[in-house]
């Protein structure tokens, strides 16, 4: 990336950002490399024009180019999920999308039930920090203590005691395929609808890689830029009976002016994920984190559920005199991007944590094969064993030169 004449200070930041993107591996599960094409959606003119509404339906004129860009964007997400009625893709993040959710289906004191924090939830699913835990009154069900896996027992207990309007399921940090079918009987039970977020795992499930919640969930939510590998964004998904109050949550219940360039870059980036292409790639980042999990595990290292059903590896390191803070930022002076994350039952706080968080969706898309895994998981042992992250940056960097991220180099 050049510096521009216009604003040099601000362009040579976007440079050194290129270059370190470039030259550093980007492990954090959330991550991913969008492609050119997308990035260019992103930045089109698009970003000037007011479409508030939808289509059909604006409240300024001049939208004809949004409405077509808007459907096209919408028929896309429905490809990619068939048996879904309706696609709201206007959504800024997969946050504004569960408050929008929320707000259409539990209403203002309404009951949620979610996955706790510590055990892998996300904040957006009645965290008391979070608006939803301020809004609703949310109870939450957790996960085994030992294995890590989901207690649907547990689930079932939480929801018939609470009573609550929406059950959620889904996760920030939970490795394993969650079982939908079970998840909407136990909703069944107490009269709750289902909200299914499948932030991290959307490209997987998109692809066929992981079960779908499709034919369970009333509604889907979910981020476009993790594994759907598109521009920073949210995406809900509602069966028709509740197409009309959730559309009305997002605008002009919670949210003004669509952001239609990011809109045209989520259309780009369905239309990529609806390719043979697209379904490789989503099947090499479940094999790799898979083959990087074992890795670790052979190594010594507990892996929280003992593997990965996803893109996903939680490694607790309770008794290995680190905490997920200073693996993170050791990970950083070896030119690693980790973030520490919370283990189920850990007696450190959020900022300090047990255990870290690694993804392979963004190496993969870099065109990492089981070979660099393999490499990786003996950097990530280094880093937690060996304090002297320094010495590990030349092996990064060959990772670095040897796969280049696509369009940035």
């Amino acid at each position: 990336m050049s510096h521009h004449p216009s604003d040099p200070e601000l362009f040579g930041l976007l440079a050194r950002e290129a270059d370190r993107q470039a030259n550093t591996i980007s492990l954090i599960a959330s991550e991913n490399h969008c492609s050119a094409a997308v990035r260019e959606a992103c930045a089109s003119v698009l970003t000037d024009k007011y479409a508030e509404g939808y289509p059909g339906a604006r409240y300024y004129g001049g939208c004809e180019v949004a409405d077509q860009v808007e459907r096209l964007a919408q028929e896309r997400a429905l490809q990619l999920f068939p048996g879904m009625a309706h696609a709201n893709v206007q959504a800024h993040s997969g946050t504004s999308a569960n408050l929008a959710v929320l707000e259409a289906l539990a209403g203002r004191g309404g009951r949620i039930v979610g996955m706790k924090l510590s055990a892998g939830g996300h904040l957006s699913h009645g965290y008391p920090m979070s608006h939803t835990g301020k809004l609703y009154a949310a109870e939450h069900y957790g996960v085994d203590p030992e294995s890590g896996l989901l207690r649907y027992d547990e689930v079932r207990e939480v929801v018939q005691r609470h009573r609550p309007q929406v059950v959620i399921a889904g996760a920030s940090s939970y490795p394993r395929a969650i079982d939908f079918a079970t998840m909407r009987g136990i909703a069944d039970e107490v009269g709750a609808l289902l909200l299914a977020d499948i932030a991290h795992p959307a490209g997987l499930i998109a692809s066929g890689e992981m079960p779908s919640p499709v034919g369970y969930a009333d509604v889907v939510t979910m981020t476009t830029h993790k594994t759907l590998r598109g521009p920073r964004g949210g995406l809900i998904l509602t069966t028709a009976d509740c197409q009309k109050k959730i559309d009305g949550s997002v605008f002009p219940g919670g949210q003004g002016g669509p952001l239609m360039h990011q809109i045209a870059a989520k259309a780009v980036a369905f239309g990529e994920a609806l390719t043979p292409a697209f379904r490789s790639y989503a099947a090499a980042v479940r094999t790799n984190a898979a083959h990087l999990a074992e890795c670790l595990a052979e190594q010594g290292l507990k892996i929280v559920t003992g593997g990965t059903d996803s893109h996903m590896v939680v490694v607790d390191l309770r008794g290995l005199d680190v905490t997920g803070a200073d693996v993170e930022k050791r990970g950083l002076a070896a030119g690693l991007t980790i973030n520490k994350n919370m283990v189920p039952g850990d007696p450190l706080s959020p900022r300090v944590t047990s255990g870290i968080r690694v993804g392979t969706a963004a190496p993969t898309t870099r065109g990492m094969d089981l070979d660099a895994m393999t490499e990786i998981s003996a950097l990530l042992v280094a880093l937690i064993r060996e304090p002297d992250p320094e010495a590990l940056r030349p092996r990064v960097q060959r990772l670095c030169d040897a796969f280049p991220i696509p369009g940035i180099g």
